[in-house]
């Protein structure tokens, strides 16, 4: 009897009010196979409830579409000003909004915990995070920034689910050469 997971699809989100990342990958157990990324977008000049109507419209298809499993969202970040803080955290609130009329669950993570996740470091710039992300699932090219930063928060979440055995099992063959 096989004690192995269950491959899970996951959707990270990286919200925004003009710009919405998303990106989903396939987590079994330790690999990750990349699925989908890109952006949602709406028009600059559009009052911001129209704005966030439109994303949550698309994020709404891309989940009836590519049906994630599991989901993982960033976290607003607190040191940018207080403006730019309350349209995340509304494009935020929008994002969760769709997720749970869609039944689904939500796990968020900071950007400091993703880019260590990802990258090594909490303080990785968005080139290194994208860079990483090519690497890790294999693209052939860099995604969009906030495509990027959705698969890296997707990329989290997988590594964070992982039984502890998938965590352990990579490190263990790079240390004895395997």
């Amino acid at each position: 009897m096989s004690s192995r997971a269950v491959p899970s699809r996951v959707l990270g989100i990286d919200p925004g009010s003009l710009v919405c990342g998303y990106g989903v990958v396939l987590a079994d157990g330790d690999r990750l196979h990349y699925v989908e990324c890109g952006v949602l977008t709406a028009p600059a000049d559009w009052p911001m409830e129209a704005r966030l109507g439109e994303i949550a419209r698309s994020l709404g298809e891309v989940i009836a579409e590519l049906r994630p499993t599991e989901v993982a969202v960033e976290d607003v970040f607190s040191r940018i000003n207080t403006r730019s803080a309350l349209a995340l955290a509304q494009a935020r609130g929008m994002a969760l909004a769709v997720v749970g009329l869609a039944g689904l669950g939500v796990t968020s993570y900071t950007a400091p915990l993703v880019k260590k996740a990802v990258v090594g470091r909490g303080r990785a710039d968005k080139t290194q995070v994208a860079r990483m992300v090519q690497g890790l699932l294999g693209l052939g090219s860099l995604p969009r920034a906030d495509a990027a930063d959705a698969l890296a928060v997707a990329i989290t979440h997988a590594r964070v689910r992982a039984p502890t055995s998938a965590r352990l099992a990579p490190a263990v063959v790079r240390a004895t050469g395997s």
